[in-house]
């Protein structure tokens, strides 16, 4: 349960302890434990949160990851895909973008909203300030970025407003639905890894097309996969009516590998 439990200085404090095991993902029916902790971090004047998972060995030195949410909220599925990262060698850090907020998977109507009504100037300073986080507890000022369904967008978005610092963006069958928050692609300097669900109608293999082009035409370095028989979210082992275990296996292990390459 919530509760301060202590300052780890420069800004950040964790707000929650250990949670218990990681529940192992990769199937359904995945334990709700979790092994990070919620912690507050500086966010241009004021203070976000996020999930943090770090390696058994510590952060420091780590390559960092910032994990972006789905539409409903950093929920449990988020949590354990940063506890992935941190078992493969990773500091992961999951900001949360709604404060607390969270949508149960069974109201995709209820997190539309929520996710419509999120406001991108709230959520950049999220964003960096995520990013300068994991900077200050790794010591390394690279990092790479990994995002789902809104979050992928974000991603994106998140790569374009601090290309001194995001080297790998990964973005997962990624929607950018608002208006206001389209990426200026010229400013991109990460490497791009795109999955794209082959059934998706949100982000339709098509789009992913057009999206390649335009980077590959700005002379960016992009990578996209297409999974046969995948619908949107198929990556969400939560969610039995989308999950698709052999290209969320493919997903996980390209993503590594990718972080691996690029970060080193």
């Amino acid at each position: 349960m919530p509760g301060s439990s202590g300052n780890n200085g420069c800004g950040s404090r964790s707000i929650t302890g250990p949670s218990g095991p990681s529940g192992a993902l990769g199937r359904v029916g995945v334990s709700s434990s979790t092994m990070g902790e919620l912690i507050e971090f500086a966010s241009n004047g004021g203070t976000g949160q996020g999930y943090l998972a770090t390696p058994p060995t510590g952060a420091a030195s780590t390559a960092g990851i910032i994990v972006l949410q789905e539409w409903w909220g950093l929920v449990d599925q988020i949590k354990r895909t940063c506890d992935r990262f941190a078992e493969a060698g990773f500091t992961a850090l999951a900001p949360d973008l709604y404060h607390g907020r969270t949508v149960p998977l069974t109201e995709p109507d209820e997190a539309g909203k929520e996710m419509m009504a999120l406001r991108m100037e709230s959520a950049a300073k999220d964003l960096s300030g995520a990013v300068d986080e994991l900077g200050r507890r790794t010591g390394r000022h690279e990092v790479g970025v990994i995002g789902f369904c809104m979050g992928g967008g974000l991603a994106l978005v998140l790569a374009t407003q601090r290309p001194d610092a995001v080297k790998a963006v990964v973005p997962a069958y990624g929607l950018i639905p608002w208006p206001d928050a389209q990426p200026e692609y010229a400013r991109l300097e990460a490497a791009v890894l795109g999955h794209v669900a082959a059934e998706d109608d949100y982000f339709t293999p098509a789009a992913a097309r057009e999206l390649e082009a335009e980077l590959t035409g700005l002379g960016k370095s992009v990578e996209f996969h297409v999974y046969p028989g995948a619908g949107h979210a198929f990556f969400n082992a939560d969610r039995p009516e989308t999950y698709d275990k052999e290209s969320a296996r493919l997903l996980w292990e390209r993503t590594v590998d990718f972080f691996n390459r690029t970060l080193g």
